[in-house]
């Protein structure tokens, strides 16, 4: 049977419909909202697998190509491995899912969000995490506390829910919020210097949209769902946690507190596990006793925070770890940075590229392209294990929030013709690396010379609360306190308002109040972490590091682009081998030269100018001898533009042929002297001509009363003058032209024919 549900949604209606395809899911739900439509499914295992001690979570996000129309650009033509976008949007669906399932959970569950349909209007992340709420809630698997989720923009000083992606392109706030009825799970969003109290204002939206659509789910539930499996209390490991309690005492309270660093404590952390584990293992099994260390190793952290004020490394409440800082690091790169707060470092490089180097997108977005990548790693090294180099989801997700935290303070592509490309390498790290890799991202930004707008850091706030209603929030959180806490919240943003935000809750109930004092601690933290950055860079450098390469920008005409570019690319590929630049064209007539040599790219910049403009006489131009015929030289001015330089011409003394002087390949320099009424160019290689001894006037004839005439003549011919003499502007253009002296006599200088006659042959004096 085929059920349908709806709900207003924004400015349109989002559509549920179940049992109409993927009857053998768990959980099966294909939601549409405009022509965008995804099917969402949910399975899970009745047992755990036998020795599993974690919870086996899958969220894919699958971008079929066919959904917009489009035959996926890689070799093979089918999907391959997910986009960095897929990944994020399976990201932003795990994380408020992920903390509903019962405790002790352990068997797997797969959720798989497939695109059928996209319009390019409306996103599909937010129906994603819907679509995944409500198949996991009519599924068997024991998942009861539906979430809903939405998002945000802000434009023209107006909160919208769910705004088109052309809507998203001029909102000053595109935040996505996740949550149950009662409580915020997730947000993620960035932002362009959003106050703190706008921001707020937002998530009190989104979590009353949420309520809406979570209400929806449980109306859903009622008429579709399945029963739930039972989840049967694990009593071994109940009761290895009461015998490890016993046993620790207050041996992790003591560890925590005692003085040290980060790897004194772990170590002291790890002699109390390993004991444990030595006098109970005949007893217990292994992994509970495990489990059992991690549950009151939270609880050691928690109470110190909350009963002594005492946090793990000693700070108080809002205390910021030390930090340090410096600036170009490595000689070789285009700008350089490391950034320290406490034991998390992050290393972080600028690279400079031209326009051509963007990064082309194969997604089903309406972005084909961006300027901007930011790329985090984060290698085993960085917490002194061993492991494996990838890139999973989490350096995907942290390095796309570090990205949109620092878009919004970037200058424009008009102003800044460039494709930026930075790496964060985290060094080391205790805790909030992906705001670190925000703050030396920064520095490393200023130190390479990009004109960022305002300097942009970060930091991650954390919540500690208890039974009794007592909630503690943290400034700057380190590994212990993340994984102890109630809430991982990192803010990104100028002292102007905030960049980028993600927030992921543990607990419910977190109130606004609460989200208020979080985001005013944050911003007090922000100030002064800007401040010890404009204390090691105050501002962007003024020149660029000489590695980096020197990009010029013009416009020419867009029915020019064709003469720059030649057939098949001809001309644009011979430019940029000879001068060893980059030269990217946009369709708007945009031009962009690149090149470590300033000089390199002026020269371009000149050739593609001179073929892209109109030739003037008087012009000088350094061109390629490309034909010789008996009466001249044809000279390529530039790709598709020759003028003529008649044998006369040549030299300012008589020579016996044009072979005498040039030859095919010569570069000589010219100067235009004359373009006749049908477009033909004629030109002067003789030095008193180019040395301005003979004037020239702005028609090609002699300026003044002194210096021959440059010839004109037929260019497919053998040497015959156009119509006639021609001479100065004051003589007779059928009888004769001035005289060598400017005085009375002398020989007359004949182009072509005599007193008016027209003569085959080559010219004659």
């Amino acid at each position: 049977m085929i059920s349908n549900f709806e709900i207003e949604f924004g400015e349109r209606t989002l559509k549920f419909e179940i049992g109409r395809i993927a009857n053998l899911a768990g959980g099966a739900v294909t939601l549409r909202y405009g022509d965008t439509m995804m099917l969402v499914t949910a399975c899970g295992s009745k047992r755990p697998r036998p020795g599993q001690d974690f919870f086996p979570l899958t969220v894919d996000y699958e971008e079929k190509m066919y959904a917009r129309g489009k035959i996926p650009g890689s070799f093979f033509k089918r999907e391959g491995r997910p986009s960095s976008d897929a990944t994020l949007m399976a990201r932003i669906t795990d994380r408020p899912l992920r903390p509903l399932f019962p405790k002790g959970y352990k068997n797997e569950v797969q959720i798989v969000a497939s695109t059928l349909s996209v319009d390019m209007e409306n996103p599909t992340d937010v129906l994603g995490i819907i679509g995944a709420s409500a198949a996991l809630t009519i599924s068997e698997i024991p998942y009861d506390d539906p979430i809903g989720a939405c998002r945000i923009g802000l434009i023209e000083d107006e909160l919208v829910v769910n705004p088109t992606y052309e809507e998203i392109e001029g909102s000053l706030l595109d935040l996505v919020v996740a949550g149950t009825a009662d409580a915020i799970m997730m947000v993620e969003a960035g932002a362009k210097e959003v106050s703190e109290d706008v921001i707020v204002e937002a998530l009190r939206l989104a979590q009353e949209v949420n309520g809406e659509i979570v209400d929806l789910i449980r109306e859903i539930q009622a008429k579709v769902g399945k029963e739930k499996w039972v989840v049967e209390p694990n009593a071994a490991e109940d009761e290895a946690e009461a015998a490890a309690r016993a046993w620790v005492g207050s041996k992790i309270s003591d560890a925590l507190a005692a003085p040290g660093d980060k790897s004194s404590r772990e170590d002291a952390l790890e002699e109390i596990n390993h004991g444990l584990k030595e006098e109970l293992k005949e007893t217990h099994d292994e992994r509970h006793l495990q489990g059992a260390f991690y549950a009151l190793e939270t609880e050691a952290v928690r109470a110190g925070i909350l009963e002594n004020g005492r946090r793990p490394d000693g700070r108080g409440l809002t205390d910021l770890r030390d930090l340090s800082s410096e600036v170009g690091y490595l000689p070789r790169t285009h700008g350089s940075a490391i950034f320290t707060r406490g034991e998390t470092q992050a290393l972080s490089i600028v690279t400079l590229g031209s326009p051509g180097e963007r990064q082309r997108m194969d997604t089903l977005g309406p972005v084909s392209e961006k300027r901007y990548m930011h790329h985090y790693n984060f290698p085993p090294y960085s917490t002194g294990e061993t492991g494996r180099m990838f890139t999973g989801r989490r350096e995907i997700g942290h390095g796309m929030l570090a990205e949109r935290a620092l878009v919004p303070v970037l200058p424009s592509q008009d102003d800044f013709p460039y494709t930026v490309r930075v790496v964060s390498e985290i060094m080391s790290s205790n805790g909030s690396s992906s705001m670190a890799s925000v703050c030396g991202s920064t520095l490393s930004l200023m130190d390479a010379g990009v004109p960022i707008k305002s300097p942009v850091a970060g930091i991650a706030m954390g919540l500690v609360s208890g039974d009794d209603g007592q909630r503690a929030v943290l400034t700057d959180i380190q590994g212990a306190e993340d994984h102890s806490g109630d809430m991982d919240f990192k803010v990104a943003g100028t002292r102007e308002g905030i960049t980028a935000l993600q927030m992921d809750i543990k607990v419910k109930g977190i109130t606004w109040e609460l989200m208020s004092n979080a985001l005013a601690q944050a911003k007090d933290a922000r100030d002064a972490i800007i401040e010890h950055m404009e204390s090691t860079i105050p501002a962007p450098r003024t020149e660029m590091n000489e590695f980096a390469p020197r990009m010029i920008s013009t416009k020419v005409p867009t029915d020019k682009i064709g003469t720059i570019i030649g057939p098949g690319g001809k001309v644009i590929r011979g430019m940029i081998d000879e001068f060893g630049v980059t030269i990217d064209v946009s369709d708007d007539g945009t031009v962009v030269i690149g090149s470590p040599n300033a000089e390199s790219a002026e020269a371009a910049l000149a050739q593609i100018e001179a073929m892209t403009g109109e030739v003037e006489v008087g012009t000088r131009y350094k061109g390629k001898v490309v034909r010789l015929m008996t009466f001249g030289a044809f000279v390529e001015l530039f790709p598709g533009k020759d003028g003529l330089v008649h044998i006369s011409e040549l030299a300012d003394e008589r020579v016996p042929s044009v072979e005498a002087v040039v030859k095919i390949g010569d570069e000589i320099e010219v100067l235009v002297t004359e373009i006749d009424g049908m477009g033909r160019v004629n030109l002067s290689a003789r030095p008193a001509v180019l040395s301005g001894d003979e004037k020239v006037g702005s028609d090609g004839r002699n300026g003044g009363g002194g210096g021959a005439r440059p010839r004109s003549f037929d260019r497919g011919g053998r040497g015959g003058d156009r119509g006639g003499r021609s001479g100065d502007r004051g003589g007779d253009r059928g009888r004769g032209g001035p005289r060598r002296d400017g005085g009375g006599g002398g020989p007359r200088r004949r182009v072509g024919g005599f007193d008016g006659e027209r003569r085959s042959g080559p010219p004659q004096r």
